[in-house]
């Protein structure tokens, strides 16, 4: 099975990387190909090397319909190498990607000998969230709107796709779970970014810079049962009705993410 069969030929997509002691993240366009591999444009440029280790975000939303409590939506991250560059254009392969569809996956893919790299580094509490009463939720927030959260993997990036809130202030918030991968890594180091997808439509566009707002920040945790906590569960009830059945877990995580700064696609940031 291959990409080209549930993503399509053309879709968006949100590029990570790690390059000397940065992060860049890019806004792109993605051409899946009939090998798993991918085709990709970057409006603005970019500074990508052959050999270089990449992640990206990828779905085939087309409409808020689509994005309800079962996920019926076709999305992966895609851990890939690059393998030639052109101008604004690069080739990739794949090292590893997993396509889900709603919470099952439909295609797997592995290169020979392929192994999640070892994470030697300690899990530490996250800092309490500084907020004692909810922000005002930014007004021009859509219904549809999610965003991809990129946290700091061993070796490349990894990516997630998730609805949010975000306040007036750039504030983020988000929900999770212990057991889950991103959970781990912002335990792990807190300084992670979310890239805030702000299409009306979820259509292919050629100004694709224009509809992402890509946001620097640190992760705090939200006390289960604060205030806070049962304000911005409400919200969220509110915004996504289908997000409801996740609130029945009495493990359930919540994150605010305080804005750092925001990033221009392609601009490096410092890790930390």
């Amino acid at each position: 099975m291959n990409l080209v069969t549930y993503l399509g030929k053309q879709i968006l997509g949100v590029l990570a990387c790690y390059q000397q002691d940065d992060i860049v993240i890019h806004i792109c366009g993605v051409y899946p190909q009939w090998d798993n591999r991918l085709r990709v444009f970057f409006p603005r440029g970019h500074a990508l090397q052959v050999g270089e280790l990449v992640t990206l975000h990828l779905d085939n939303r087309s409409g808020v319909d689509e994005f309800d409590s079962g996920i019926r939506v076709y999305r992966a991250s895609y851990k890939g190498r690059v393998l030639s560059v052109e101008d604004d254009w690069a080739l990739l392969e794949p090292r590893e990607c997993v396509l889900m569809h709603g919470f099952a996956p439909v295609v797997e893919i592995a290169e020979p000998g392929y192994a999640f790299p070892a994470d030697p580094r300690p899990e530490h509490p996250v800092p309490a969230s500084p907020l004692l009463h909810m922000p005002r939720i930014e007004g021009r927030d859509r219904e549809n709107k999610v965003g991809v959260l990129i946290t700091q993997a061993q070796e490349q990036p990894h990516t997630t796709v998730l609805a949010f809130l975000s306040s007036e202030d750039d504030d983020i918030f988000l929900i999770t779970f212990p057991e889950t991968f991103k959970s781990r890594l912002l335990k792990r180091n807190p300084h992670c970014f979310f890239v805030m997808d702000e299409r009306a439509t979820f259509t292919f566009e050629r100004a694709i810079q224009w509809n992402y707002t890509i946001i620097e920040g640190d992760a705090h945790q939200i006390a289960n049962g604060s205030a806070l906590f049962e304000s911005v569960r409400q919200a969220f009830i509110d915004k996504n009705p289908w997000e409801l059945p996740f609130f029945i877990r009495e493990d359930l995580e919540m994150y605010h993410l305080r804005r750092r700064r925001v990033v221009c696609p392609g601009a490096r940031r410092t890790l930390d």
